[in-house]
């Protein structure tokens, strides 16, 4: 197997989690956040969301700068919320097929 398909699915790893999509959302629309502004926008604990964000930032998905006693947080590159975009996009598209074949069963 190529290392490139091991590097593949381990950053797809890393989107497999429903908190951090919500993160990486919350980031998308507001280009740079500190921890305490993604507490407030995700009901989250202190220490779970440090957990996701270590994990985010391990992973280049995330980069990280400190200023004071703030952390600020943004996406690494715009094309993590495209990629994210287009998967939701798959998953409405196979949403909506299914409640197509759902309705027709019903008939």
């Amino acid at each position: 197997m190529s290392d490139l398909f091991a590097r593949h699915a381990d950053i797809c790893k890393t989107f497999s989690n429903p908190r951090r999509l919500e993160i990486i959302n919350s980031l998308r629309d507001n280009k740079e956040l500190t921890a305490s502004q993604l507490l407030e926008l995700i009901d989250i604990s202190k220490a779970n969301l440090s957990q996701h964000m270590g994990i985010l930032v391990q992973k280049g998905v995330v980069k990280s700068r400190r200023e004071g006693i703030n952390i600020y947080y943004q996406l690494a590159d715009d094309r993590i919320t495209k990629a994210c975009d287009i998967m939701r996009e798959v998953l409405i598209s196979k949403l909506e097929s299914e409640a197509k074949a759902l309705k027709q069963y019903k008939k």
